[in-house]
């Protein structure tokens, strides 16, 4: 009775958490589904194509930088389960600087990405050189605004996020509407700025993100008891060495991750402008799907970590193994809706129907991997707790570049000369990509059960 009372609270800990998270993330996803959508209804597939385009490089840059910020949740989180509140605010301003540090390559390869454009061929590089450079204004205040990010997920008060990431949304849509289509919105008279547009709101709105935290850690009396900025602290070598150490193998398993869609879009560019666009609707409606699992894993990540730091390994490892069971099913279902909705979720994005019928076929292969991504996120971030990262990205390079976007070059582009008609173009990588997320996920669950594993007689 004991045993089905503690998983009960452990299931309610877990959707409360996750589900907080998944408004955040979901507002966060937001800003590229705008993106996608004003674009895509405008019936340009060159617009989409240059969005999609310009979306990859940004995504693999902030998402990868990003990911070396998340080794700050396990830190943030065993600092809490152990209720040492002086070096979990030690941990934070370290996080600052680890933040302020990674902002400086991401800005130069955002302002200079022309070896990554010119892989798209014959594309015309001059638009996304443009939206790219934009978007490196905003980088700075995106990834110090992820330390604030890792700082509510770590204390498990994931709503301190997400209801600014919230706002931020509304605060994107309204400068969307004004600085991308505002003929659609009856403002005659602005200009339409289209994909630069996107880019300019996306920057201001990470700077008032910022600013909000800033607020937070003001006026939140939590917060303010922390005392986060109450006391200026240098880069301190070992702590930042520290958090390196676990913060670089999980940005090589993000940029990893995301920059197989990167080559997928640079890759696909070379089949035309239709496939392209196509493409970007299928990219953008997965990394919707995505955000179930990554908020079950962030979810895991921080309960398993306050477990750790409390010296209760049982406890984690119950938590590590549920919230794998519940991200596969709530993904699974997911796929399941994106199976049956999937011409009018294409249609909704664009009014081209020779982008939206492409699109439709893509995103049989989308609903496909859902399960596959659910195992292999939250697994990844329960691994994390644990400290394991480096195997984890060994086998995302294995499985997303080795086999995902390998064969999706000889399927998709049909090197081989013997790719059958309906796989050549996206639809092939996709296809790779499906069997590369089934082998990872497969590789993850191995790992996690053995790091989660207890000696006999242990608590």
């Amino acid at each position: 009775m004991a045993e089905a009372k503690g998983l009960r609270f452990l299931w309610r800990e877990l959707l409360r958490l996750a589900g907080t998270v998944l408004l955040g993330q979901l507002a966060i996803v937001g800003f590229a589904v705008a993106d996608t959508w004003m674009i895509g209804r405008s019936s340009d597939p060159l617009g989409l194509a240059t969005l999609s385009l310009g979306q990859a490089v940004y995504m693999t840059t902030y998402l990868s930088l990003a990911g070396v910020t998340q080794a700050l949740l396990p830190a943030l989180g065993r600092e809490a389960g152990a209720a040492r509140p002086q070096a979990l605010a030690g941990v934070f301003r370290q996080g600052l600087w680890l933040a302020a540090g990674l902002s400086v390559p991401g800005c130069a390869l955002l302002l200079f990405p022309g070896p990554l454009l010119r892989l798209a061929g014959g594309a015309d590089a001059a638009l996304p050189l443009r939206y790219l450079q934009v978007l490196a204004l905003g980088l700075p205040a995106a990834l110090l605004f992820r330390v604030h990010v890792a700082l509510g997920q770590g204390l498990a008060r994931p709503l301190l996020v997400s209801l600014p990431q919230g706002l931020g949304l509304l605060c994107k849509l309204l400068l969307n509407a004004l600085l991308v289509a505002p003929q659609e919105f009856g403002l005659h008279g602005l200009p339409q700025l289209g994909v630069l547009g996107c880019a300019i709101a996306t920057t201001a709105t990470q700077w008032l993100l910022l600013l909000g935290a800033l607020i937070q850690q003001r006026a939140d009396p939590g917060l303010r008891g922390l005392r986060l900025l109450g006391r200026y602290d240098p880069p301190d070598r070992a702590r930042l060495l520290a958090l390196l150490r676990l913060g670089l193998p999980i940005g090589g398993s993000v940029l990893v991750d995301v920059s197989s869609f990167t080559f997928m879009a640079l890759f696909i560019a070379r089949t035309g402008n239709v496939q392209l666009a196509a493409h970007q609707i299928a990219a953008n409606v997965g990394a919707v799907l995505y955000m179930l699992p990554l908020s079950m894993g962030i979810a895991t990540g921080a309960l398993v970590a306050r477990e750790l730091g409390a010296q209760r390994g049982v406890a984690a490892a119950r938590a590590a193994w549920c919230g794998v069971a519940g991200a596969a099913l709530l993904s699974a279902l997911a796929g399941l809706a994106l199976l049956l909705l999937r011409h009018a979720i294409a249609r909704g994005y664009t009014g081209d129907p020779q982008v939206a019928a492409v699109a439709a076929r893509l995103l049989v292969l989308v609903a496909a991997y859902q399960v596959f991504d659910a195992v292999q996120a939250c697994g990844a971030f329960a691994l994390r707790s644990w400290h394991v990262a480096v195997l984890p990205g060994l086998v995302y390079a294995a499985a997303l570049w080795g086999v995902g976007l390998a064969g999706g070059c000889v399927l998709g582009l049909n090197l081989g000369g013997w790719t059958p008609a309906w796989l050549r173009g996206a639809a092939g990588f996709w296809g790779s990509y499906n069997l590369g997320l089934a082998l990872a996920a497969a590789a993850i669950a191995a790992l996690l059960w053995r790091s989660s594993r207890v000696p006999r007689g242990a608590a």
